[in-house]
């Protein structure tokens, strides 16, 4: 099963690009989307004719946040939303379950330039593991979304000036990710490829992105149970349409 994830940075903006054509060459199993800035009817619009079952969640403010889910085999189950008013109310999450694990969706909430919404991320990061942890009870779990946060030094182009300045780098997000992982869960790229370099987010200012100053930012983090079914993990930085790149992982089985 392949399965890709990107930050669209609008979904009907990246359809002018074309990221039709771009489904049609992944020919994926599962695609996630985050920061869809649209409507469940407008991401159904978008995606019509791409031969794939299509699930949103929009954020309640228009063209704000939103993640979608699509799939060539319909889910057995979809869930929207995280469950706790707190978190709900952005679009920020999706899980879908399919027979031998779950695919979960998120766009994490970015902790603002000021740092003002540290408190928040906190709360999410630390009610979001605990959400997986009982899904993984159950069956496996792929999480993969926009998670916000660069893990280690090796995931950003200037770890030391950006350390605890910049949201996606403080030590309150990175704590967050130690947690998740704690619960039972592989960061599966860098699993893969512990000592390589290699970004999925660019800065849209200054050219970052033809000087490759950037941060990984994009996940699948897994259930330590599935890490053996992987056979595939990789950063898709010859794909373009958002300041974004998609992330893939393949699982045998």
């Amino acid at each position: 099963m392949k399965i890709i994830s990107w930050n669209v940075n609008g979904i009907r903006a990246a359809a002018t690009k074309g990221l039709l054509d771009q489904l049609a060459a992944w020919d994926a199993d599962v695609v996630c989307f985050q920061e869809t800035k649209a409507t469940e009817e407008q991401v159904a619009e978008v995606l019509f004719g791409a031969g794939y079952h299509v699930y949103a969640h929009s954020a309640e403010k228009k063209g704000y946040s939103g993640t979608a889910l699509i799939s060539k085999e319909a889910p057995l189950s979809v869930k929207v939303g995280v469950g706790l008013p707190e978190h709900d109310g952005e679009g920020r999450l999706i899980v879908a379950e399919f027979p031998h694990f779950y695919v979960a969706t998120a766009y994490v909430p970015n902790s603002k330039g000021d740092l003002s919404r540290i408190p928040n991320r906190q709360a999410w990061d630390r009610d979001i593991a605990n959400l997986l942890a009982n899904y993984d009870e159950k069956k496996p779990i792929v999480y993969c979304g926009d998670l916000n946060v660069a893990h280690q030094e090796i995931d950003l182009s200037n770890p030391k000036s950006n350390y605890n300045k910049t949201p996606g780098y403080t030590q309150a997000e990175i704590d967050g990710m130690d947690y998740l992982l704690s619960k039972g869960f592989v960061d599966s790229w860098r699993a893969q490829h512990p000592e390589e370099v290699k970004f999925s987010w660019w800065s849209m200012r200054s050219g970052a992105r033809a000087k490759n100053i950037g941060w990984r930012l994009d996940y699948h983090v897994v259930s330590e149970r599935l890490m053996p079914r992987v056979t595939r993990t990789d950063i898709l930085t010859e794909e373009y349409g958002s300041d974004h790149c998609p992330v893939l992982i393949e699982l045998e089985g």
